[in-house]
């Protein structure tokens, strides 16, 4: 078993875990509080799934940005930054840029970093750090940590029920048409969205795979042209009325497991993209042309 996969198996423990965390930590946004979450690569997606669960839970204005596209004109109550390394140059001059103008919460697996001093408040998450280049407990364990401070979420089921679900997305056997596809699109919508962005991410790092990602409800306006027999159409979440009408008129494979909650719908995607890397001789825990953190001289 590679080591990426072992990490990944230990997610429904990690959000667990993370919930309980959660609970306890001062310094999470408070109701009302205008909120910026930003990070780099999963991070980044990782926030984009945040804000918009914060915003549905009615606790207030909600931005996510790449550290690097952070508009520092803006003003905000708090702005919490997402960084697994704590070591990341982007993430690192955002919270030196706001320093004195802002309250800022880190959230990071290591606490031996640069992170521990940049922000004002940080939550370590160190028991779900990974060896793996690629990211996947962390990810999500820091999603399910933010997802847990909000409370209940009309629509969303809690992160308890999520750890229950993720333990069945581990043992479930991946279907012979999701396995050999040549190209997979994914699908979000709200909160989900995040999660679309990062399967294909997760996708394209540890496999090399061809996959787009797209708001579900997008999908008709281009990017359906790509499905086809032997294509995927992934949804997580919600499935749009006509959607699935709409695959299976071009000829593509629709997933979609509305039962299931989306987080730990991404584990199997997370499962794939290393079942579709070791077929391809592709080693998931050390991608192509990555590195854990990006340092920028």
């Amino acid at each position: 078993m590679s080591r990426t996969a072992a990490e990944i198996a230990t997610q429904p423990a990690c959000w667990r875990r993370a919930a309980e965390a959660a609970a306890a930590f001062e310094g999470l946004p408070e109701p009302g509080e205008r909120v910026a979450v930003t990070g780099c690569g999963t991070s980044w997606f990782m926030a984009i799934a945040y804000a918009a669960l914060r915003e549905a839970a009615g606790l207030g204005e909600t931005d996510a940005f790449a550290s690097s596209e952070f508009p520092s004109g803006r003003t905000y109550d708090r702005v919490v930054a997402i960084t697994r390394s704590g070591t990341t140059t982007e993430v690192l001059d955002l919270l030196a840029e706001l320093r004195g103008r802002v309250p800022t919460l880190a959230l990071t697996a290591d606490p031996k970093t640069p992170v521990m001093d940049a922000a004002d408040a940080v939550a370590v998450l160190d028991w779900a750090d990974e060896e793996s280049v690629v990211q996947t407990r962390f990810a999500t364990t820091a999603l399910a940590f933010l997802r847990a401070g909000l409370g209940d979420i009309p629509g969303v089921k809690s992160v308890a029920e999520a750890a229950v679900d993720a333990e069945l997305a581990l043992t479930e056997p991946l279907a012979d048409a999701v396995v050999g596809a040549e190209q997979w699109t994914f699908l979000g919508q709200g909160w989900t969205y995040g999660l679309a962005l990062e399967a294909g991410l997760k996708m394209r790092e540890a496999a090399g795979a061809w996959t787009e990602s797209y708001p579900a409800m997008e999908y008709r306006h281009g990017p359906i042209s790509i499905t086809g027999p032997g294509r995927v159409a992934w949804v997580f979440g919600t499935l749009p009325e006509g959607l699935s009408l709409d695959v299976a008129r071009v000829g593509g494979t629709l997933v979609a497991r509305q039962e299931t909650d989306p987080l730990a719908d991404l584990i199997r995607a997370q499962r794939l993209a290393v079942t579709l890397a070791e077929s391809r001789g592709f080693d998931p825990d050390r991608p192509r042309n990555l590195t854990r953190s990006v340092i920028l001289s």
